[in-house]
């Protein structure tokens, strides 16, 4: 009996999802529209897509909505800090809270990026995005 040959990678369409973590990094530079064009895109090939480009496709999608809610709490949280200390005159607990909201958003921020990388080392390999519905990289 003859061992079955590996099977050999179907080639998808990488240009795609390449196209859409390149706007998500130029939006997140510039002009958060970009970033929404890149989401539609996505949401709009995902069902089309092959298997290994799926993952991409879902890692994006995950990766918009999940830096969306972690980037609000941030920014909710910092001004609560910012009312506080001004309306309390430099209240203990203004300060903190603000340091916690705003930093908070600037790691949202980094952590995008890291994960918008990532993807790209992914997809530049023509490999599948090992967990697309991850919380960390």
């Amino acid at each position: 009996m003859t061992d079955p040959l590996p099977a050999a990678k179907v080639h998808e369409d990488r240009i795609l999802p390449g196209l859409v973590y390149g706007l998500y990094i130029f939006g997140a530079m510039s002009m958060l529209i970009t970033v929404i064009i890149g989401l539609v895109i996505a949401y709009a090939n995902r069902a089309t897509a092959g298997p290994r480009m799926d993952t991409h496709y879902r890692f994006l999608i995950q990766t918009f909505w999940k830096t969306i809610w972690w980037f609000l709490i941030g920014v909710v949280v910092g001004l609560a800090g910012l009312v506080m200390t001004i309306t309390l005159i430099l209240s203990p607990i203004g300060i903190p809270l603000m340091i916690i909201g705003w930093g908070g958003a600037t790691l949202v921020g980094v952590w995008f990026y890291i994960r918008c990388a990532a993807g790209l080392i992914y997809l530049a390999q023509d490999e599948a995005y090992p967990r697309p519905d991850a919380w960390l990289i």
